[in-house]
This record gives structure tokens, sequence and C-alpha cells, in this order.
């Protein structure tokens, strides 16, 4: 004879709907009506997409290495930071500037990375958050150590850490889970669900309804919610982090949204993706749909949103123009790259080293 065990669902959470309307007045977090908290997300939205146009624009004319777009992923990114605390640490993958420019993260510091200069992962601004990740999802597993290292010494600390729909499937993440499952870590891993692992859909990647009961897996309270909502994703993280930094343990959040730009700057998405929808992706993106409400509700106009657009051309200009100014008249050597990994180096890598102490600045070869 059967018994049931066991039983779980997934709840989605969203509040404003792709046309900026809030869904049910009634049931909407305090934050729809904080106008002036609402407008300063938009900011940090609007200037995480300047930026990210001109990063490619640099890229494009060479000025800059490969480059990670993370347009479309704008309401994700500022709620993952604007819900986190400055002594709480933040593993990225690579993707994720509106998260760092909440933290502190420079402008410059961006563009320094992806320009292969080793000075871009020296942030100053958050002392405590890990640099960047190409290497997929071992960030996952980087925050699980920052996690219990806080639980061990008694500090009510959070470690946030991202992962995409495809990095979800790796062992590191689903470890990750583990750890935080068993040892109720103060963990928040978030899966930013953009719906391609570079060229591969998430209909090829798993045939689970959801990313998120990957969670409840490992025996982690998880949820999903409209990664393009503002509203429902820093709702859902504030609720999170309030939750682990009380030691209630680890807690996974799918956000679902779409990368509407290429993979990276060396990747072309009209070769695989349908332009239908992509066309879609853009009906529902983050930036409209809450500049939407916000006019709709008579907290921002034209005027205020060409203010804005400026404002964010002269910064995102100047953190570009230090950039150049940076690598053009104060270049790294090319033992940079060996230089802030260990406190010692091993000895292989110390042999690599000397000898590119012998290659000319220039570049050339003996």
């Amino acid at each position: 004879m059967a018994r049931t065990v066991a039983a779980f669902k997934v709840d989605h959470f969203q509040f404003l709907d792709p046309d900026g309307k809030l869904i049910d007045e009634q049931k909407s977090p305090s934050l729809a009506r904080d106008f002036d908290r609402l407008i300063e997300l938009y900011r940090r939205m609007v200037l995480t997409r300047v930026f990210d146009k001109k990063a490619v624009a640099l890229q494009r004319t060479g000025k800059l290495g490969t480059y990670a777009s993370c347009l479309g992923h704008e309401a994700a990114h500022v709620a993952i930071g604007s819900a986190m605390q400055p002594e709480d640490c933040f593993a990225p993958m690579y993707r994720e500037y509106g998260v760092q420019f909440c933290r502190g993260v420079k402008m410059t510091d961006v563009l320094l990375y992806w320009g292969g200069d080793e000075r871009g992962s020296n942030y100053a601004g958050a002392p405590h958050d890990f640099a960047w990740s190409v290497p997929i999802a071992t960030q996952c597993l980087h925050a699980a150590g920052a996690a219990l290292a806080y639980k061990l010494r008694g500090e009510k600390r959070v470690a946030v850490s991202v992962v995409g729909d495809g990095g979800s499937s790796k062992g590191d993440f689903l470890e990750a889970i583990n750890a935080g499952s068993a040892w109720k870590l103060p963990l928040i891993l978030v899966i930013v669900n953009n719906q391609w692992a570079i060229s591969v859909p998430r209909s090829k990647q798993n045939s689970a309804a959801t990313l998120a009961q990957k969670g409840i897996a490992g025996g982690l309270p998880s949820i999903q919610v409209d990664g393009n909502d503002l509203i429902a994703c820093l709702w859902a993280m504030e609720k999170a982090i309030a939750a682990a930094r009380d030691g209630h343990g680890s807690f996974v959040i799918e956000m679902m949204t779409y990368r509407i730009s290429d993979h990276t700057t060396a990747d072309d998405a009209r070769r695989y993706r349908p332009n239908d929808e992509v066309e879609e992706a853009w009906r529902k993106e983050p930036i409209a749909r809450l500049r939407s409400y916000l006019t709709d509700q008579g907290a921002w106009d034209e005027e205020r949103e060409q203010a804005l657009l400026e404002d964010c051309a002269r910064k995102v200009q100047k953190a570009a123009d230090d950039y150049i100014d940076t690598v053009t008249n104060d270049p790294q050597p090319v033992t940079a790259m060996f230089d802030y990994m260990f406190a010692e180096l091993p000895h292989d890598l110390a042999e690599q080293r000397a000898c590119a102490e012998r290659f000319p600045e220039d570049g050339g070869h003996h």
C-alpha cells in the first residue's frame, strides 16, 4: 500500500504586469506605494542599462575585451543588490553589474576587468564581495563557504550568489544547496533564469516545471518570481535575506527573465534564437514596465526621464574616460596576471612569472 510521505509546490509571485499595472493592489507589498524608493531603484536600473550599452560599444570599437551584457536583467540584479546590507557578501558570476553598482563597485572597475586589467577585481567599494567568476556555478560554493564562516563566527551576515538556468545544472550549484540545507546556512541562491544557456534553450536543459524545485529537492524553501517585476524581485529578496539573517537557513529564488542581448559580445544569438521571441521579451522588459507604472502613478514624467538619461550618459562617459586613461597612461605589466591569486605563488606559476618578466612591455617576443 502506498502512502504520501511528502508533497511540495512552487509558488510564483508577480505584482506588476508587463504593462506596468498592479495586478492586485490589495495584495501588493508596501514597496508598491513607496515611490521615492522605486524612483531610486529605477534610476539604478537605467544607469545599468546605459552603462551596458556603452560597454558593448567600447568592445565593438576594440577598446574592451569580450563583454557579457546584462540587457534585460536590470530588475533582478538591482533588487538583489538593494536588498543586501554592506556587511553581507555577494558572489557574482559575470554579468551582475546592477548588483555590484548597488554594492559600491565602480563602473570603471567593471571596464578594467573586461579590459584585462587585474585592478578591476580589486574594488574598494564592496570589500566583502568576491570577484567575477567565469567558471560556471563555482561562485555558489564560494558563497556557501562565506555563509558557513558567518555561522561559525556567530555573525548576522548573509551570503548571496547568482546562477543562470544553465548553471543550475552544475554540481556546484546542487552542492551549495546541500551545504545550505545540511548546515542551515545564511545563504541565498538566486537562479536568474534568462531562458538560454548560451545557445541551449531552457526547454532542452531540463524537463522540470521550474528550476526553483531544485532547491526543494535539497530541503530549502524555494519560490519563483517574475524577474522583470522589480517589486516582486525585491520583495522576495528582502524576505529571504531577513529570514536567513535571523537563523532560518538558506533559500532559493528563481527569477524569470530573458537575455535580450547576445550571451557575450563573442556570440551572435541571431544564429539560434527566433526574432519573434526576442520581440516578445522586449514587450515584457523590466525598465519600461517600471517606468509605465511610475508614470501612471504621477511619480515620473518625460522631463525627469530625459534629465535622468543625460545624467547617466555623463556618468558613464566619465567612467569610460577614466578607464581609457588608466590603461593608456598607467598600464599593468604582463606579470600582473600572476600577482593577485596566491599569497605565495606555486613553483610552476613562479617559473611562468619569471619567464613573463623577460618579455618586453610592448608585447614583443625574444
